[in-house]
């Protein structure tokens, strides 16, 4: 079996995926251990093929969130959660989001549950960066968009919480 046929096996993205989105992020997968600039570039092709497809950016902030390469990474939510918006048809900011609660409904569609999860890994990754006051500020507004934590941000605040008291 060859490397890229066990990463297909392995490597499930959404059924929605279009099937030429879905090769190229598969071999990006499957390059990313041994070749990190040809895997890169394979993600950035499936996301060129189809800017539209959100889990080409959920592939591509990982990627470089895995490398340390946190500053992309957050550059990769930031486009996620817009394209997310767009889709969803609700305002992109998620402080807007929170003063508009009543207006939004997150839980109604995949679009609007990727974007919390996106807003998530804003909230990791801004404490990653030693951000912890921003980190909060996500989290805050994550426990009033996500009430149900269908998002698993739990986790997170639990360790922002951790942070906080290590700090203290």
């Amino acid at each position: 079996m060859s490397q890229i046929g066990f990463f297909e096996e392995r490597v499930l993205f959404s059924p929605d995926v279009p099937e030429e989105v879905n090769k190229l992020l598969q071999m990006a997968v499957a390059a990313s251990h041994a070749d990190k600039p040809l895997a890169e570039k394979y993600f950035r092709q499936a996301q060129a093929l189809d800017g539209a497809c959100l889990q080409t950016y959920f592939a591509l902030y990982k990627f470089y969130f895995y490398q340390g390469r946190l500053l992309e990474a957050e550059c990769e939510v930031m486009a996620a959660l817009t394209e997310a918006a767009r889709q969803g048809g609700f305002p992109a900011d998620y402080r807007q989001l929170a003063r508009e609660l009543g207006q939004w409904d997150m839980y109604a569609s995949d679009i609007a549950l990727f974007y919390l999860y996106s807003l998530k890994a804003l909230a990791f990754i801004k404490l990653r960066r030693q951000l912890d006051a921003e980190a909060q500020s996500i989290l805050v507004v994550m426990r009033a968009l996500d009430p149900e934590d269908r998002s698993g941000a739990s986790v997170i605040m639990d360790l922002a919480d951790a942070v906080m008291e290590d700090a203290a």
